[in-house]
This record gives structure tokens, sequence and C-alpha cells, in this order.
């Protein structure tokens, strides 16, 4: 963010001053209340590993958490995907989103801004950063700040925590799967928006949930197509502009390791095809 001052001129002396405070207020120690942040580890039921966030992230969470707009609890949504592909995809989201369109699944769009930090755009009018707060092998914590335009509803911005619960599981035949649990907690900016939130509320929580699911689906749908055409989804990666280079190794690897589709013998005979 940016302050911009109209119509003053300061001396130079008064811009010394401020720099001078400025710089000192960088080196006071954080308010004695940030020691005092706590995030409950129960969500619906599910257990979370909040002890494990920093302490600047837990009073960052805290007041979403606790004085929501919506709260919700979606899914468990099933994915045909293997845990490896599952995960590689969670922690790269332009990829996910580039392979997505290409096989035109969907009209998603991601971008890398830093570590652990990603804008994303579902082509739908809901656009903002993504930030992966924590992740392990199940469980993972996004701090998200984003905007949403519709027909049904003013321009929202808006705060949101979004909890994650990952399960490998065995899918239809054998095959594996990913269940996964969303609980996500929205607080939105507008104070005159939070003030009618009895009306907005069923609203706001149905866009969450449909959002959520929708994104799920899309992964759900690219998981079934390379299963069923792996080679198709390694040529649309290659295909100019291609994919990153470690992106193509992985799918490669990955997607040669899965069972040959009915009536292919084998990765190399579905790209002939």
């Amino acid at each position: 963010m940016s302050l911009v001052i109209v119509g003053f001129r300061l001396p130079l002396t008064t811009l010394g001053a401020v720099s001078l405070i400025a710089t000192m207020l960088m080196w006071l120690p954080l308010p004695a209340w940030s020691n005092t942040c706590v995030l409950k580890a129960q969500h619906v039921g599910l257990t979370f590993p909040v002890e494990k966030l920093d302490r600047e992230w837990t009073c960052r969470l805290q007041p979403i958490i606790e004085d929501y707009t919506t709260a919700n609890r979606i899914g468990p949504f099933r994915t045909a995907m293997s845990e490896s592909i599952f995960q590689y995809l969670l922690d790269h989201p332009p990829t996910a989103a580039a392979l997505i369109n290409r096989l035109d699944l969907g009209i998603y769009k991601a971008e890398t801004r830093g570590d652990g930090l990603y804008w994303g755009n579902d082509g739908e009018g809901t656009e903002g950063l993504v930030h992966l707060v924590y992740r392990d092998r199940e469980s993972r914590i996004y701090y998200l700040e984003g905007t949403h335009h519709s027909t049904l509803l003013p321009n929202i911005m808006g705060k949101a925590v979004v909890l994650l619960r990952t399960t490998p599981v065995k899918g239809s035949g054998g095959t594996q799967a990913m269940d996964t649990i969303f609980v996500s907690y929205t607080r939105l900016n507008d104070r005159l928006l939070s003030g009618i939130v009895s009306m907005l509320r069923p609203i706001v929580g149905w866009t969450v949930t449909k959002k959520l699911g929708k994104g799920v689906e899309a992964v759900n749908r690219l998981g079934l197509e390379m299963r069923r055409d792996p080679g198709r989804v390694l040529r649309e990666a290659a295909d100019p502009p291609p994919l990153p280079e470690g992106d193509i190794v992985f799918l490669t690897r990955a997607l040669t390791s899965l069972p040959a589709p009915s009536g292919m013998d084998s990765l190399g005979d579905s790209i002939s095809r």
C-alpha cells in the first residue's frame, strides 16, 4: 500500500524528521497483544497443526477465524489422481491451471508472485492472492485476499482462511485417488456489506462452496484425462510455449507409471495415436 498526500509541500527538515521517526518505529517491538494470538486447532471436527504457524501468521489469521462473515465445511471431494501428482499440482498452481486450460477443462489462470505466494483468476469474476501459510503431507493452510464480481452482488473484497485436509484412498477398481475436505472462513472488508451480513451470508456461503467445488471438479477431470489419455496431456504440456522443464520431467515420469488405459499397451502407444 502507498500513502499519497496531495496539496502539501513539506520542507526538507520535516521530511527528515518523518524519516527518522519511521525508522525508529520499524525497530520497535511488536505490540504486546501479538503475544496472545492463539488459533484453535479444532475446526468442524478436524484437527490442524496451527501450533506450527509463526506468531505473525497466527495474529493475521485469528481475526478472520474468530470474526468471520461465513464459515463452511465442504467435502469430502474425491479426485481421480495419485497422491504424488495431486501434491505436485498443489505445490505448482500455475502448472495445474495451464494443464486445465490447455485441455479445455476450465479457464483458470495462475501466476507465481513469490515464495508460497500466487495470483489466481477463475475466469468467472473471482481473483486474488493466495498465500501458502503451512503445508505437510495431509494438511495445508492458506490465506487469501481477493475480489469477486457478479450480477447478484456488488463487488466484494475480502479475506479468507482455507484449511485443507487431504487423504489418499482407493477409487473404483482399486485405482489411487485423493479425498479432500475444505474448511473456509471468509471475512468481508466492506463495513457496509458486513452490516447486512444476515442477508449476504447465504449468498456468500453458496459462492464460496461453488468456487471451491468447481475447482476440485476441474482437477478431478484433469486426473481422469491423465488416465484416459496421458499422451495427450504430455503433448499439451510440451506444446509451445511449453511448461517449465521441471514440470515436463515430473509429468513424464508420473504419467508413464500410470496403468495403461484399456486398448493401449503403453504411454508411447497413446502418444503415437
